[in-house]
């Protein structure tokens, strides 16, 4: 199971990847393995020597109880104190951006796959969308005829 943030790469050029671990309660973790996650447009935010996730949405699982839950609240990311000033430094220095590209499960765990990134400009994404269309067609043109 691996929920994918599809925007991510679009919006981003990613230069570094980390892999975080995510608290959460124990009706997120069923929620989520049964995919009802959207990370679209989440992104992580350091305060405090601490990392947080914003913006995720986690849906509540069927068979919870509903009482008090919020499906977008902020979620602590687990990291080494080290990667923490190492992120925060170079989000300060080099003007980059933390977002969540992807959610999955290692091991019966929950882990959040953050990447370092630099948001692209408009005619980067339509560069990259022209090269996908590109690359379909050349696809196409050398698939099999049948």
């Amino acid at each position: 199971m691996k929920i994918y943030n599809k925007r991510a790469r679009f919006n981003y050029e990613i230069k570094e990847t980390f892999e975080a671990g995510i608290t959460l309660y124990g009706a997120e973790v069923k929620a989520i393995r049964l995919g009802q996650v959207d990370i679209t447009g989440s992104h992580v935010r350091i305060t405090n020597d601490e990392a947080f996730l914003i913006g995720a949405k986690i849906y509540p699982y069927k068979y919870a109880r509903p009482e008090q839950y919020d499906e977008n609240r902020t979620r602590k990311l687990l990291l080494h104190k080290a990667q923490i000033i190492s992120l925060k430094s170079k989000i300060d220095g080099l003007g980059l951006s933390l977002v969540s590209i992807s959610l999955y499960d290692k091991n019966h765990l929950i882990k959040v796959e953050i990447g370092l990134g630099k948001g692209k400009k408009e005619y980067q994404k339509k560069e990259s969308i022209k090269k996908r269309d590109v690359q379909r067609d050349i696809e196409r043109e050398l698939e099999p005829q049948k």
